[in-house]
């Protein structure tokens, strides 16, 4: 029986209430009054006081008081719950999310209601399905029913994808899947598609549905532009509520390439607003640094915008050959190169030696002929280093004889003498035009106007090598554009002038379109998603659902109108892709999406809180309620009555009420308190009995869930593997499970988590002097370095360890005993392979003649830190199934196999001590023996 957010357990025994009125009638109930009788001697006990007093009646308040407490008593063994579960309604319960880059930033609230759905499920035993919306529905088959408890070990492995959930074709698909009615909790993200209410009305024809959704749905970003010199983005919500602040960060590498916060910028959705436009003003040299915008809150893949060419302005420095004057503004090549390239570049004008030294992504060289050797030794190793230099023809180059007689390296192809022009030597007999873009190229895709005409240029030698490096051509085949790489940069020469003097090419639009596709194409990403139509482009790193990038896995080539046009999907993820040499982001939202709220949901529907009030007992405290009273009225009693008057009366009475009173408060938390001790016990007990890996108990369900599995595959290859035979893995609060007697702990380190207590402090340095071992693990490919606190890992990290009696560390030397304990190893990865793993420096290291190892660090190191996310690769599911892909294909289950491999050692370095580190002394032992 349920009263409001109260449930009763027991409800019949409520009926004692009815009894109430009758005790009361019991209560007030007094003596018949007593006979009068003349005594004289009544007269000898005048002026007596008698102590104790017998009132005429019972007072209301004493009454009340009796009654307030029986009432507690009885409401307390009729076993109410406040928040109670609702009760399943019986038959299959199918658990649907819709799994899209809007659940990131609540999934771990998610998964902990799914997990308590599967739990009352199971405790019911009723069969369960868990379905993700961002998904492809199954081309055959129906709903996957399985035991409860068998989807509750399957939650680890989902993850919110980075793009929508399609609930359309959901809907679809359960209004064609197999017959049966069932019950549905979807868990939603509060944004609609448009589809929505056709999947409610096809889950409400099966059984009763309820929607839990967040109070706040995600936010999200739109890819950035430039605008009055900042760096501006639109954040999106859905719905018009109040005021919400919004705060944006600007993401990059440093000098050193670690990636830091390079600027902020906060904001305001205005009451009513559903955009709001931040500008993130920084210096140009910053801005050209940024690689990502992030939400500074709730990141998700649609709360994660990549940053591309478009909105970086490069650093173009200008040189020409033609010396400028008032007036020459129409005849001076600089004058054409400054218009086109002022939308999109910062242009810089110097002396060559002084321009190098502000280090422009491209420098553009105007008609310079004769280059002396001094200039060379400047440009070449620029260039080598990744610069990009881009020439234009004219009378002084043509002139020069450069590349004509020997090749010249700061001239992509050999030039023959004289040149050719309509009328000339080698003449046409009219202009020629512009031939198609080919594919591949920097230039693929770029329309070719009809108007542009070549009069005149410098002729490239027919070599060997010429067809490759040809980037736009006439339509008679002649090279109007070449290039080649030299080291990490390129060098492109137009075979034509920068000013109208060869070619209208100028004059027109598509010589912007060049020079902004080359000034895109020096160093970093390339044109924006709506310039890429024509070409095949590869995915190089892509999102997921979190925001975070990774490396692809079996992701193939896609069409570039498909990635101009088609929304992010499975086979298109959101990330960085390429084609050649040109690099393209393609992010979840586009600059015209708007975000709105699920609408038109059927009034059946059963809307609730994604996050349900915890589940709590009023019993105990009823009881203990009702014992207070109980004591409260001993003494109102022994008062009324004049018994308190003695001083040993009255220490009596008050040891007796404030007995029944602690009795009555340790009863309330006894319950728990026994459980708590019990479970302790038992964790306690089975430690010391088995070999028992532990990980240390983050809060965060996903996590502690991942740490779990990835224990027990480790746990399963000991035992398969070695003598080693351990029991199955556990979780441990340090702030109140004893660690000493596990060998091993596995801390997974996140954001949110708190240095350890001074109590917890002290049994983690204990631990560590003792001999034990503990594996941090930030889980962040160690950007930046798992030391250096630049990632939130890294710095939830720093405040762990500033509790600790954490030794000087190092880099896993190469001759570590941890290289050898079991396996050969050379390096230690685990789902990433990019982490420095970090152990106690060796004080001194001894070397034995002849022998490939030193004796480093003879005991056992207390720490080891890394970042690969061990535990994701060694996680196992309960078939033995790997849980989590790591790397793509061969090469990655090769990866798995050394972090399983590394996993093996370090326990057995645990286990094991010094044994290896003593056996590069065993030549020197028997040769002492004689032996």
């Amino acid at each position: 029986m349920s009263i409001g957010p109260v449930a009763f357990l027991a409800p019949w025994l409520l009926l004692g209430l009815a009894a109430l009125p009758i005790l009361w009638w019991l209560l007030r109930a007094v003596p018949p009054a007593p006979a009068r009788r003349a005594f004289p001697g009544v007269r000898l006990l005048l002026g007596l006081d008698d102590p104790e007093r017998m009132p005429e009646r019972t007072p209301w308040w004493l009454l009340a008081l009796r009654m307030l407490a029986l009432a507690a008593a009885i409401i307390a063994f009729a076993g109410p719950v406040l928040n109670p579960r609702a009760e399943g309604r019986g038959g299959p319960l199918l658990v649907l999310l819709d799994g899209g880059w809007a659940d990131a930033p609540g999934w771990n609230a998610r998964m902990d209601r799914v997990a308590a759905a599967l739990e009352d499920a199971s405790r019911e035993g009723r069969t369960a399905a868990v379905l993700s919306l961002a998904a492809a529905p199954p081309a055959e088959g129906g709903i996957p029913w399985r035991a409860a408890s068998e989807w509750q070990g399957r939650l680890a492995g989902f993850a919110p994808q980075p793009w929508a959930p399609d609930r359309g074709a959901w809907a679809a698909w359960i209004a064609g899947a197999q017959a049966g009615d069932f019950e549905t909790l979807w868990l939603g993200d509060g944004i609609g598609d448009g589809g929505e209410g056709a999947l409610a009305e096809a889950l409400l024809a099966r059984g009763p549905v309820t929607l839990a959704r967040a109070g706040r749905s995600a936010l999200a970003l739109t890819p950035p532009w430039l605008e009055e010199g900042a760096l501006r983005v639109r954040a999106l919500r859905a719905g018009v509520a109040g005021a919400v602040p919004v705060g944006i960060l600007a993401i990059g590498p440093d000098p050193n390439g670690i990636e830091r916060v390079l600027g902020s910028a906060t904001a305001e959705f205005g009451a009513g607003a559903d955009s709001v436009d931040v500008p993130v003003a920084m210096p140009i040299e910053l801005r050209n640094r940024v690689m990502r915008l992030q939400l500074a809150e709730g990141a998700s893949a649609g709360g994660v915008v990549l940053a591309d060419d478009a909105v970086r302005r490069r650093k173009v420095g200008l040189v020409s050959g033609r010396a400028g004057g008032e007036g020459q503004d129409l005849v001076d090549p600089l004058h054409y190169l400054r218009k086109a390239l002022e939308p999109f570049a910062e242009v810089v004008e110097a002396p060559l030696g002084e321009m190098l030294n502000t280090a422009p992504d491209m420098l553009i060289l105007a008609d310079v002929g004769a280059i002396g050797e001094a200039e060379r030794a400047l440009l070449m190793p620029w260039i080598e280093a990744g610069g990009l230099l881009v020439r234009f023809a004219g009378p002084r180059l043509a002139a020069s004889g450069a590349g004509q007689l020997e090749p010249d390296p700061l001239l992509p192809v050999r030039l023959r003498a004289g040149g050719r022009s309509v009328g000339g030597a080698m003449s046409w007999g009219a202009p020629r035009k512009l031939r198609p873009f080919p594919e591949g190229g920097p230039f693929a895709g770029l329309p070719v106007p009809e108007d542009v005409d070549i009069s005149a240029q410098v002729v490239a030698q027919p070599d060997p090598d010429l067809p490759e490096r040809v980037m736009a051509s006439l339509e008679d085949g002649t090279p109007l554009v070449t290039g080649r790489a030299i080291g990490d940069g390129r060098l492109v020469l137009f075979h034509v002038t920068a000013n109208a003097d060869w070619s209208n090419l100028p004059l027109s639009g598509l010589f912007v379109q060049m020079l902004e596709r080359l000034a895109q194409s020096a160093g970093g990403l390339g044109p924006a998603p709506e310039a890429v139509e024509g070409g095949i482009w590869t995915p190089l790193q892509v999102m997921n659902g979190f925001g975070e990038l990774e490396t692809p896995s079996l992701v193939s080539g896609i069409e570039g109108a498909a990635l101009a046009e088609d929304r992010p999907s499975a086979e298109m993820p959101p990330g960085i892709y390429g084609s050649g040499e040109r690099r393209v982001a393609l992010n979840v939202m586009r600059r015209d999406d708007r975000l709105a709220p699920m609408a038109g949901l059927p009034d059946a529907l059963v809307q609730e809180a994604l996050d349900r009030p915890a589940e709590r007992r009023l019993g105990p405290w009823l009881l203990a309620l009702a014992l207070v009273l109980l004591a409260a009225d001993v003494l109102a009693t022994l008062r009324i009555s004049g018994r308190l008057g003695s001083g040993g009366a009255r220490a009596v009475a008050r040891g007796a009420a404030l007995v029944l009173l602690a009795a009555g408060l340790a009863g309330a938390a006894g319950t728990a308190a026994r459980a708590q001790d019990t479970s302790s016990e038992a964790a306690a007990l089975y430690a010391a009995n088995r070999t028992v890996l532990a990980y240390v108990k983050t809060g965060n369900s996903r996590v502690d869930a991942v740490s779990e599995a990835g224990l027990r595959g480790l746990s399963r290859a000991l035992f398969d593997r070695t003598a080693v035979e351990p029991a199955e893995p556990v979780g441990v609060d340090l702030e109140r499970d004893e660690i000493a007697l596990y060998p091993f702990l596995y801390w997974p380190v996140t954001e949110g988590q708190a240095a350890p207590s001074d109590a917890a402090a002290a049994r983690l340095n204990d631990f560590l002097r003792f001999g034990g071992m503990i594996l941090f693990d930030t889980r962040d490919a160690d950007l930046g370095g798992s030391l250096g606190g630049t990632t939130p890992n890294g710095r939830a990290l720093q405040r762990i360890a500033s509790r600790l009696d954490v030794p000087p560390l190092e880099p896993v030397p190469l001759d570590h005993v941890l290289t050898r304990t079991f396996y050969l190893l050379q390096d230690f990865p685990g789902r990433w392979d990019a982490s420095t793993v970090w152990v106690e420096a060796a004080p001194a290291a001894e070397e034995v003649e002849g022998m490939p190892f030193r004796n480093l660090n003879d005991g056992v190191t207390p720490v080891v830190i890394g970042g690969n996310d061990w535990a994701s690769a060694w996680a196992m599911q309960e078939n033995g199934q790997p849980m989590y892909p790591v790397g793509r294909g061969i090469a990655g289950e090769r990866q798995r196999e050394m972090a399983i491999r590394f996993g093996v050692n370090l326990i057995m370095h645990v286990m094991t001590g010094n044994y290896k580190s003593d056996q590069v002394h065993v030549p020197a032992l028997l040769d002492r023996l004689g032996q």
